[in-house]
């Protein structure tokens, strides 16, 4: 390949992607090197002009009002949507932009569509029959998600639970900078030692019911220090709803009735117990019970019939270490890109699998000799697939629109940054956002240091593995490298032991759920495969992904063997 052309794609990826990145970093760490340009020099020469727009929205003014000054105002219909956005991001020294996009959900006729980019995290879009309306749509709608994370304790206060709309005034003439960065945009990130509100709420929720599920079994207290858990928040409270724990993916051979757990890692394990919580509240909002009803996080969409989280309901994860895979990338590889070869590069930033609880590149030659072991991607890998398909999954893309994590939370105590993590999720991702089906997006999660919740520890049973969601009377235990419960777990599914995690439950759970929405053409499924296979949109965008990801070079996903997903109910 031209290296001169590679240096010249602005899209590319690779090594002069990472040295545009680190270019850009340094100047923001250091402080601005730009020289001032002069007046004439600016009216004289459009790019030098268009230069210093850019230099302006990266490195903003402190401005005099404080943040709780901009939103009294926002509250009380003072400040216009826009202009509110844009100076409480000044005030917080964050990049924004509203960036015209595509309709969500199933729109007839013609809208303009607005989203808000701040720091590289993409919030909800905003439709208007005109570009002005759009734009002060899509502003309220950041405003909304953005103001309880900078006041959250704030915001659980405020009785109603809900932010005052504006009053809108007729909307001076804004225009709105753009910028061209060789880069994505970091998220939004909170560095080690600086306190955030809503993360140590994040935090103290996980701490308190992980210790509170191990108070009587301090035998198996040394599995948190994998510990992986989702929080929902709501309006004035953090529920931690699901809990999962483990290091290793089995050793046995692939089974063919769905009942082996093959991934047993804790982000897996956490991830399939949101989805157990998931199907409970299914089941809550299809028993037309209105008591039942009121207590489902979901409610149905007037225009797509698909259900969503109701208002004000987000979902953040904590993990007390970064996930196996690219995640893990070496910060050098950021600051001295030209000093890795690249066979290193590709190694590190592309796709892995896990096999037995061990890591390798996709691009190794020693998986040719695992082809008869229980090979799994890993968890790198399928954190990025899900900020891009939902963590959902395909069986309940049937009833539900893509459910994606606000915020990602590390309490890994060896990490210093989060560089390979953000580049795992943004950056590998680069510019999918457009052949994505409706309702699909890569979105941008607030990425934080925090303490560890658990400390890490190299002792006890390593390949045991935890799980529990909401509701649950006791947590199970798995051995990840059997794939099955232990005899000694205070959870046992049945005789056989199969996890209450294995894809046969899940497949049960889905019937019993198809069976309570009335979708006969659901039922008709015959196979756990064919099942999966009938979500045609989630296919679609999973299928681009792979393709995607395969065309920037970083490696093919591994194909499942046919026997796993073969079974019937």
């Amino acid at each position: 390949m031209d290296r001169g052309h590679m240096l010249c794609d602005a899209q590319g990826t690779g090594l002069s992607r990472i040295l545009r990145r680190s270019m850009v970093l340094s100047d923001r760490i250091g402080g601005p090197r730009f020289p001032p340009a002069k007046l004439e020099e600016t009216v004289s020469n459009p790019s030098l002009k268009c230069s210093q727009m850019r230099r302006t929205e990266m490195y903003p003014r402190t401005p005099k009002v404080t943040l709780a000054e901009l939103i009294e105002r926002y509250n009380r219909g003072e400040t216009h949507a826009v202009t509110a956005l844009y100076q409480l991001c000044q005030v917080q020294q964050f990049q924004v932009q509203l960036r015209e996009t595509v309709t969500t959900g199933n729109v007839r006729g013609f809208l303009f569509a607005f989203c808000a980019v701040i720091d590289g995290v993409e919030y909800k879009t905003g439709m208007g029959k005109t570009k002005k309306e759009a734009r002060s749509r899509a502003a309220h709608l950041a405003l909304e998600d953005l103001i309880p994370k900078l006041d959250p304790q704030a915001y659980a206060h405020n009785a109603s639970g809900k932010i005052l709309s504006p009053v809108f005034h007729s909307e001076k003439t804004c225009k709105t900078l753009k910028y061209f960065t060789f880069f994505f945009p970091p998220p939004l990130c909170e560095p080690k030692g600086k306190n955030n509100p809503l993360n140590e709420l994040i935090l103290e929720a996980v701490k308190e019911k992980y210790n509170k599920l191990m108070g009587g079994y301090p035998e198996f207290s040394s599995c948190g220090s994998t510990l992986a858990a989702f929080v929902i928040q709501s309006c004035t409270r953090f529920d931690v709803v699901a809990i999962g724990t483990g290091d290793h993916n089995t050793r046995e051979t692939v089974a063919s009735d769905g009942r082996l757990l093959h991934d047993a890692h804790a982000l897996i394990t956490a991830r399939r117990s949101l989805m157990r919580y998931l199907y409970r509240h299914l089941l809550l909002f299809f028993s037309k019970n209105p008591v039942l009803v009121a207590k489902s996080i979901f409610e149905q969409d007037g225009k797509t019939k698909l259900l969503v989280l109701k208002g004000k309901t987000t979902i953040h994860l904590y993990m007390n270490q970064l996930p196996k895979g690219a995640a893990q990338m070496s910060s050098r590889l950021c600051l001295k890109p030209l000093s890795i070869s690249t066979w290193e590069v590709n190694n590190q930033m592309g796709l892995h699998v896990a096999v037995e609880g061990n890591v390798f590149s996709t691009f190794s030659s020693n998986l040719d000799q695992m082809s008869s072991k229980v090979v799994s991607m890993s968890a790198s890998d399928k954190l990025t697939q899900w900020q891009v398909l939902g963590f959902q999954g395909a069986l309940l893309s049937h009833l539900l629109e893509p459910i994606y994590v606000n915020t990602i939370l590390i309490g890994d105590t060896s990490c210093s940054n989060l560089r390979g993590l953000e580049f795992a999720l943004n950056q590998r991702v680069d510019g999918i956002i457009s052949k994505l089906p409706m309702y699909y997006c890569a979105y941008r999660a607030h990425v934080g240091l925090v303490p560890a919740v658990h400390p890490t520890s190299t002792g006890g049973q390593r390949s045991l593995s935890m799980n529990w969601t909401q509701g649950d009377i006791s947590f199970e235990i798995v051995d990840g490298l059997v794939g099955r419960s232990t005899v000694d777990s205070p959870n046992k599914s049945c005789s056989s032991l199969a996890s209450r995690l294995c894809k046969a439950a899940m497949l049960s759970r889905f019937s019993l759920v198809t069976k309570e929405s009335q979708r006969v053409d659901l039922s008709k499924a015959v196979s756990y495969r064919e099942a999966k296979m009938m979500s045609k949109s989630y296919q679609e965008a999973k299928n681009l992904l792979k393709s995607h990801l395969n065309q920037k070079g970083y490696g093919s996903w591994v194909v499942k063997s046919p026997i796993s997903d073969g079974f019937s109910a």
